[in-house]
């Protein structure tokens, strides 16, 4: 009995380490990478929708923007815009203007151009994704705890399985380093390159936020799905994410929010490489 506990002891601890040697490849990868993505134009579609705790739309946006690279990461131009205001169940008010608001302090309007503003556009990423919510870099492979979960196949490629946690520290949330994000990650065996990660808020709202401001934040979750562009370059094509929100006991939202990156470029040249166009939905 001793020696098969200790078969199991070794066995679990070759796993995780092995977990950790296939996302240390992965990161090194995307760490390699983050240059050569620089160097490609690409067209980004955005979509931010609001509802009310009754289900009813609040507010919508769909914005279509240039993606091009910059010295130090990458810079959006909006070339399109199409809003919708929710006045009643059958009854909605269309804008294009990214600056409308339906009254003079309209909160909706301010939190949906925020998210709008910032989703998909981190200014130190070279491919617009906050590193924050995924660990993706060899920075945050010191955060989270990972275990290889097992072998898989998943959107036509073998894939490592492994999910992470943060840190034992981490019960409370404090945005402090994405360190209270939990997931998994689907790492293709071949490259060593992210396929999906999928991630979650694993920490608390103090309680004293609660009771003192009355906010509550449920459900967040977000994705991001990557597909080889060549050979050592790998894009994020898909980002989204949800999750529902109460502030001061009477005002409650529920947010989706999602992009679709496509028709890549490479900057001043002529070839390009074009994945289907969709509309970014939740």
């Amino acid at each position: 009995m001793r020696l098969i506990c200790l078969a199991i002891a070794f066995t679990s601890l070759s796993f995780a380490q092995t977990a950790d040697e296939i996302m240390a490849r992965a990161a090194a990868n995307q760490d390699a990478s983050s240059a050569a993505r620089a160097k490609y134009v690409y067209h980004q579609n955005l979509l931010v929708r609001m509802k009310r705790a009754n289900g009813r739309l609040a507010r919508e946006e769909i914005r279509d923007y240039t993606v091009t690279p910059s010295e130090k990461g990458s810079k959006r131009e909006l070339v399109r815009l199409a809003g919708k205001v929710g006045v009643s169940k059958d009854k909605t008010i269309e804008y294009t203007d990214p600056k409308y608001q339906r009254n003079g302090h309209d909160v909706d309007s301010q939190i949906v151009q925020q998210m709008a503003d910032d989703f998909g556009n981190e200014k130190e990423s070279k491919d617009g994704v906050d590193h924050d919510l995924f660990p993706l870099t060899t920075k945050s492979l010191k955060i989270h705890q990972f275990t290889l979960v097992g072998s898989e196949k998943f959107d036509g490629h073998d894939v490592w399985h492994l999910s992470f946690e943060p840190p034992n520290k981490a019960g409370v949330f404090d945005d402090d380093d994405g360190d209270c994000m939990a997931g998994d990650a689907y790492i293709d065996k071949a490259e060593y390159q992210p396929v999906m990660i999928s991630t979650y808020l694993k920490c608390k709202i103090p309680m004293a936020i609660k009771v003192t401001l009355g906010t509550n934040v449920q459900h967040v979750g977000f994705k991001v799905t990557y597909k080889k562009f060549e050979d050592g370059v790998w894009f994020p094509v898909t980002y989204g994410g949800e999750f529902k929100f109460r502030v001061l006991f009477m005002y409650a939202r529920e947010v989706g929010i999602g992009l679709i990156n496509s028709d890549f470029k490479r900057a001043g040249a002529e070839s390009s490489v074009t994945y289907e166009k969709a509309e970014a939905t939740q």
